[in-house]
């Protein structure tokens, strides 16, 4: 919008005549060649190199995630009937029906998901589980039984862990632990062919839960967890964890460590901060890679598709796809070890998928023609 009043266009108010404009007191200091004060000059310097060091890096290991999403995926690098499939709490708490398991099992009909991991949780802070909580258990895994022979129920058990959330469950305890390994021999006596456990933010390194995991190996004839994703770059738990004091990665030894514990891990490869989805494809590649190269050959290994749709720190919708997804899989899987049989990937979650996401599925990891 044009501001033309009289007032401005008048030339008592052009600055050529304003008195205003020509007092000593009033006129800038623009004499040339003023000196900046050294200590200006050191700050400057300092904001600029660690501008720098921040940025070089990451901007080096952006442009290696594009690259690695380039190329085309072997032959064959598709389903080995070894997927899974995360589903809400509404199919244990008497909100579902025999009509939902029905159009569940026509949904999972020639696809390769062989297990679903049942939310039935979740656990409480000193690592108990009333059975208040999955009151319609019995009944779900009985009806997939019959109409989806060869699908195994996992009891998705977890909870928020500490010291990140002071005000949750610390695994240092040993009753705390004890009391978990009784939560999996319960839900095992329910009838739930195993249990998966999603405990979070944990720590790289927590001892504690690699005694938990020790301790759960005879109380379950299924012991699953889903796994944080491994370091982009050597230490960059560490890193992360000093600038925002949430580490998020594990160490690559540290999720070895962990996958040799357990008969199945799924990659959280979802909320990954990348902007694209050629980032975001690359990252899951590499994440892939990372993952196969550590966890033993015997060990089912997932990486998990975003089969929901959220913008909000850490996630972007339009990045994080299915295809991009699926296509990271894919390479990662053909440039490491393209035969590996103990492989999936692990839909999360069934409540937010839409359409499109299990049409990709079905189309870019399913399909064998």
């Amino acid at each position: 919008m044009e501001r033309s009043t009289e007032k401005e266009n008048s030339p008592e108010s052009s600055p050529e005549n304003s008195p205003a404009t020509t007092t000593e007191e009033t006129k800038p200091d623009v004499r040339p060649g003023k000196p900046t004060k050294p200590w200006v000059r050191r700050v400057r310097r300092v904001a600029l190199v660690a501008v720098l060091l921040l940025l070089v890096p990451l901007l080096t290991a952006e442009t290696a995630l594009r690259v690695n999403f380039t190329g085309d995926p072997k032959a064959g690098t598709r389903t080995r009937d070894k997927d899974a499939l995360w589903l809400g709490h509404a199919w244990v708490d008497g909100r579902r029906t025999d009509a939902d398991v029905t159009a569940l099992a026509a949904r999972l009909a020639d696809t390769g998901i062989r297990d679903l991991y049942v939310h039935a949780g979740p656990l409480e802070h000193n690592g108990t589980l009333p059975k208040s909580a999955y009151p319609k258990a019995r009944w779900l895994i009985t009806a997939v039984h019959r109409k989806l022979p060869g699908v195994r129920v996992q009891a998705w058990l977890g909870d928020e862990i500490a010291p990140e959330k002071p005000d949750a469950m610390h695994l240092e305890k040993r009753e705390t632990r004890a009391a978990v390994v009784a939560s999996a021999r319960q839900v095992v006596a329910e009838g739930f062919d195993g249990v998966h456990f999603d405990l979070e933010p944990l720590h790289s390194g927590d001892r504690n839960y690699l005694a938990l995991l020790d301790a759960l190996r005879p109380a379950t004839p299924l012991l699953s967890v889903a796994a944080h994703q491994i370091d982009p770059l050597p230490a960059f738990h560490s890193f992360w964890g000093t600038v925002t004091g949430h580490p998020k990665w594990w160490s690559q030894e540290y999720f070895g460590q962990v996958a040799r514990r357990v008969d199945q891990i799924a990659v959280m490869s979802y909320d990954t901060m990348q902007p694209l989805e050629s980032l975001y494809g690359g990252y899951v590649a590499q994440q892939t890679s990372l993952a196969i190269e550590v966890t033993p050959a015997g060990t089912d290994l997932l990486m998990g598709l975003p089969f929901f749709h959220e913008n909000r720190f850490g996630h972007r919708a339009g990045a994080e796809t299915v295809p991009a997804a699926v296509r990271g899989v894919r390479l990662g899987l053909s440039r490491t070890d393209p035969d590996r049989a103990n492989f999936g990937v692990a839909l999360y979650v069934d409540f937010a998928a839409t359409e499109d996401d299990w049409t990709s599925y079905r189309k870019d990891w399913v399909r064998t023609s």
